[in-house]
């Protein structure tokens, strides 16, 4: 009878100290990795522990608190190894949530802690993690690398403003800062409040509407997508590029921390109340008392304006007038000395001056999110296109050198290849973007020539339509918009010169005929990947994949200023060491050696006798 007993406590000990074995195993293992990996989930767990020894800041896109059923769509922002602390950033993109904290896990401030409490501790995160993020395969990071994104100083706790201080935008923003002039209201805001003066045929009021978008375009035709299309007017782009700018991540108060300095003065909109039948003083009035203001700020006796710069809405010519003269064109903005220091952003440059730069036209869409964009490039490749070239435009009688009235003669003589929307007679459909959208939608090339300048807005609704632009003149696009188009127009453009239409040499419906199925569809393919670089987006948001024709526009501008400020670090002469009038050549080659496109530019204005 004893020696089963004998037996049975033999067993008994076996099994113990087999599950002790296993135990011990289990936990080196666990904690083997719990000391190089932290999953996202316990990170989470912790917060909703409340286990943080520091501090929490939380920023929410809406006043009312999340549901406690809700989970929050949590994501790394960025990763860095930082010396001394440790601190974790998240961003919860469901209600612009930011969470953060240091020492999340500071093994000499928790020395303390027992072992056992640990791993009982840990038992349990693991449980409510696995629970609230099953199935994420992406909640895993390096706690080593983790470090944080900009914030604003009033979303931070009082007690951790000296933590963040430091590190917090200037991490991201280096280089980047950009601080708004507060201008007298005269030169913008109240511009917009008496909108019914700034135009004797347009309703400005309507158009300034949505944060300059103007008011929402109907879809019965379905032309446009469902949403992110406006009746936007191509003078506005002072008043869109100045709202977009309110959404930029690396604004400061402090100038002296500024990369680059904005005016936000319409001067666009400001000159258009005195264009037609007033005195050149009142055109010049507004700008005049503006750069006064600016020469009396002490940000701009640190550089002279180099650093400065502004977006004027609409074209080079109306703010280049010569003499002082009242049957004059214009205003003399961009030739007065304070004006040749900044940075002057239009719808089109000079090639012949070197203080402006030319930035895309303001198109009808304005998406407020990068879905938007992808669905609209996607039904731009999928579009049937039964036209082989098109034109929306008018005759100019009037400019002797005009190649208009070939073109239009071109167009009627192909027939059905090609479709003419004339705007000079009937019901004027060229203002009617459903119209001109349509028409470029189902079309492979979109004749494009000058028309009362060298550019139009024509090319960027082309470009936004998937319809490859057709040029005349090289100063309508491959010199104008550099930082915008590709270098190498060929990829997705024609280029016929004016002359050879002017002299009645070539067909175009010939020239564009002879293009291959293949070559075709690389070109549409290369314009519809241009789109995102195009549009201005919704104001009132901003792309997070894309960078859109404002984010283009404001990096050219911080390169040109960064550059502007390394001369004069070392001493170096900030003008420009080539005639003005080959501003062109240097802007786009980066020489101005003899090329083949000098005899469009030698005869000036639109040359195209050859």
């Amino acid at each position: 009878m004893g020696r089963p007993l004998v037996t049975t406590g033999i067993c008994r000990q076996s099994w113990l100290v087999v599950l002790a074995c296993f135990l011990l195993w289990f936990l080196l293992i666990c904690a083997y990795h719990s000391q190089f990996m932290v999953s996202k989930g316990v990170m989470i767990t912790l917060f909703n522990h409340n286990i943080f020894d520091d501090n929490v800041v939380a920023r929410s896109s809406n006043s009312a608190d999340p549901s406690p059923d809700e989970k929050p769509n949590v994501e790394i922002i960025s990763t860095r190894k930082i010396p001394d602390e440790r601190k974790v950033v998240f961003n919860d993109r469901s209600g612009d949530f930011i969470m953060r904290t240091k020492n999340v896990f500071d093994i000499e401030e928790n020395a303390n802690e027992t072992v056992g409490q640990m791993w009982d501790s840990k038992k349990e995160i693991d449980r409510e993690a696995h629970e609230d993020f099953s199935g994420n395969n992406e909640a895993q990071f390096d706690v080593n690398r983790v470090t944080k994104i900009p914030i604003k100083e009033e979303d931070i706790h009082a007690d951790t403003n000296l933590d963040f201080e430091s590190e917090s935008e200037s991490d991201l923003c280096i280089g980047k800062y950009i601080y708004v002039h507060e201008i007298p209201s005269k030169f913008n805001k109240d511009l917009l409040q008496h909108c019914d003066s700034l135009s004797n045929w347009t309703d400005m009021c309507e158009l300034s509407s949505n944060l300059g978008l103007g008011t929402h375009l109907p879809n019965f035709e379905r032309v446009y997508s469902n949403t992110g299309w406006f009746a936007t007017n191509q003078f506005l782009l002072e008043v869109i590029f100045h709202n977009r700018l309110k959404q930029y991540n690396c604004l400061t108060n402090d100038s002296s921390q500024a990369s680059a300095i904005f005016v936000p003065y319409y001067a666009g909109l400001d000159v258009s109340r005195y264009l037609w039948g007033s005195s050149f003083k009142m055109r010049d009035s507004g700008s005049l008392e503006l750069l006064k203001w600016l020469r009396q700020k002490p940000e701009w006796k640190k550089m002279w304006g180099r650093d400065h710069f502004m977006v004027a809405g609409r074209i080079t010519w109306d703010f280049r007038r010569w003499t002082d003269e009242d049957s004059n064109w214009g205003n003399k903005l961009m030739l007065l000395p304070e004006s040749k220091n900044m940075t002057m952003l239009t719808i089109e440059s000079s090639p012949w001056n070197s203080n402006d730069f030319a930035i895309p036209y303001p198109t009808y869409f304005h998406p407020s999110m990068d879905t938007e964009v992808f669905h609209w490039q996607n039904r731009m490749r999928k579009q049937k296109r039964r036209i082989l070239f098109s034109f929306a435009g008018g005759p100019r009688p009037n400019l002797q050198d005009s190649i208009r009235n070939d073109i239009i003669d071109q167009c009627r003589a192909a027939r059905r290849k090609c479709r003419l929307l004339e705007c000079s007679t009937g019901p004027d459909k060229c203002h009617k973007p459903v119209f001109v959208m349509k028409m470029f939608q189902g079309s492979v090339f979109c004749l494009q020539p000058p028309g009362d300048s060298l550019t139009r807005r024509s090319i960027f609704d082309s470009i936004l339509a998937g319809c490859i632009p057709v040029f005349f003149h090289p100063g309508s696009a491959y010199v104008q918009y550099v930082w915008h188009l590709p270098k190498d127009y060929t990829k997705y453009s024609v280029l016929i010169p004016a002359f050879d239409i002017k002299n009645k040499k070539v067909s175009i419906e010939r020239i564009l005929s002879r293009i291959s199925r293949q070559e075709i569809v690389k070109m549409r393919e290369q314009v519809i990947r241009l789109i995102p670089r195009v549009v201005y987006a919704d104001p009132s948001n901003k792309l997070e994949t894309h960078d859109d024709a404002f984010d283009i526009s404001v990096n050219g501008v911080l390169e040109r200023v960064d550059a502007i400020r390394k001369d004069m670090r070392e001493g170096k002469n900030t003008s420009f060491d080539y005639a003005e009038k080959v501003s062109w050549k240097y802007n786009l080659f980066g020489t101005v050696e003899e090329h083949e496109w000098d005899p469009y530019f030698e005869g000036g204005f639109m040359n195209v006798k050859g």
